[in-house]
């Protein structure tokens, strides 16, 4: 078993993770673009106010909030293939649809069932990266699907501030909508949903992952259903952490475009570039963090400091003011990187604390929180940022919710009891 372990995780590495990097990355794409085409005239375009556009902008996390347990149980019981399958070709459809909208109502429409039809999206690939990696691995095959969203970023600001400045937001969204539905039908095609059916593992290597998959799940404390899982403490305070980390990442996310352009004179091009460097230097971070957490298989220690840096840089763009640009851009920048970090590390907590079958339903709880924390951050971030005149209130606001989101993440304890003599850290 040993000698085969090495050849086996290689090829699974190189098998599955392209293929979650490449549908979470769409996923992200279609999502986070709306920030650009704020920034570049639909509000003018459709005659939305600025308390509105932070509405709608929003609205997404509303719908991605609503579906994210009826997708995980899905995935967990019958098929992530599936279920993504319609998913890309839905949200593909709805993100085209975006750049074909002539009033209000429909813009709002279409944003919140894009997020209905993404909702199951990050719960499924988290069922099915735990089909396929052990504890060990888990960190960094979750930093690989979580990478899908600063890298998709980094090229989405660059190509979307080309793409908005020589043809207009409308046709960015048709040409950024349009993937997820070509690479529906290559997931169709090249995706399976457990090792047993694939005949690119040997026979023996689809017996030693199992094994090892299952003294995994013999060494944690069993949990009989959903409710039971839904009520353990450690879901409830993970839940609350990630609401509150949430407001942070997506109140940076949606609104970093039009806070860099409101704030220097740069047009939509170089805004674009400025926009990007920030998840470049979360890439890095996140490979980093992803690493050293396998690595020493800890959990909580890589994720509470980042977000602590995250607020602390925060406070410090809100103390140098918009008459410091330089200075305040490089600070966000740090709070990029620093907020995308602990993904890998924090995401492994769950199937170290709960059996597989209930992980994936108290994953999809946890996310679905992030997603309120998301329409709360990506709404307040761009309401308070009309209201006031200035990002100087939404960095305070987020800086907030960041040092809420440290204390939750220390107040986890770790599970109790664990049989096999296997401990579990997080």
């Amino acid at each position: 078993m040993q000698s085969s372990t090495p050849k086996l995780a290689m090829r699974r590495w190189w098998a599955i993770m392209p293929i979650v990097f490449i549908t979470y990355s769409l996923a992200y794409l279609d999502r986070a673009n709306y920030g650009f085409a704020a920034a570049a005239g639909i509000n003018q375009d459709l005659g939305i106010s600025k308390g509105l556009s932070s509405l709608i902008g929003a609205l997404f996390f509303l719908g991605y909030f609503f579906f994210q347990i009826p997708g995980a149980i899905y995935a967990e019981r019958r098929s992530v293939k599936k279920l993504v399958f319609w998913s890309l070709v839905l949200w593909g459809g709805c993100a085209t649809l975006t750049g074909m909208v002539s009033n209000i109502p429909s813009l709002m429409v279409i944003r919140f069932v894009l997020g209905v039809v993404e909702a199951a999206v990050m719960p499924a690939m988290l069922v099915f990266i735990a089909n396929w990696f052990t504890k060990s691995e888990r960190s960094r095959a979750n930093t690989f699907l979580i990478l899908g969203n600063p890298v998709t970023v980094l090229w989405m600001s660059v190509v979307s501030g080309y793409l908005v400045n020589s043809f207009g937001w409308r046709h960015m969204f048709i040409a950024e909508g349009v993937p997820a539905i070509v690479w529906a039908v290559i997931w169709w095609f090249i995706v399976k949903d457990k090792p047993a059916q694939v005949n690119w593992l040997t026979d023996q290597e689809k017996k030693d992952l199992d094994a090892t998959l299952r003294a995994e799940q013999a060494a944690i404390k069993p949990v009989k259903n959903y409710r039971e899982a839904f009520k353990s403490p450690a879901v409830i305070k993970l839940c609350a952490q990630y609401f509150c980390w949430s407001i942070g990442v997506y109140g940076f996310v949606l609104w970093l475009p039009s806070i860099l352009k409101s704030g220097s004179t740069l047009g939509m091009v170089e805004t674009g570039w400025l926009s990007a460097v920030p998840y470049l230097a979360a890439t890095i971070a996140m490979l980093l963090a992803s690493w050293a957490s396998d690595k020493l298989q800890a959990r909580k220690a890589f994720v509470w400091p980042f977000l602590l840096i995250g607020a602390v840089a925060f406070a410090g763009s809100y103390l140098l003011g918009s008459t410091n640009f330089w200075a305040s851009y490089a600070l966000l920048v740090i709070a990029g990187a620093a907020m995308y970090a602990p993904y890998g590390p924090f995401f492994a907590i769950v199937p170290e604390l709960l059996p597989k079958n209930v992980a994936g339903g108290a994953m999809a709880l946890i996310n679905s929180m992030g997603a309120l924390g998301s329409f709360v951050g990506s709404y307040f971030v761009g309401y308070l940022n009309g209201a006031t005149g200035s990002p100087a209130a939404s960095y305070v606001f987020m800086s907030a919710a960041l040092l809420l989101a440290v204390w939750l993440t220390l107040a986890v304890k770790p599970q109790a009891a664990v049989r096999a003599g296997v401990v579990v850290r997080s």
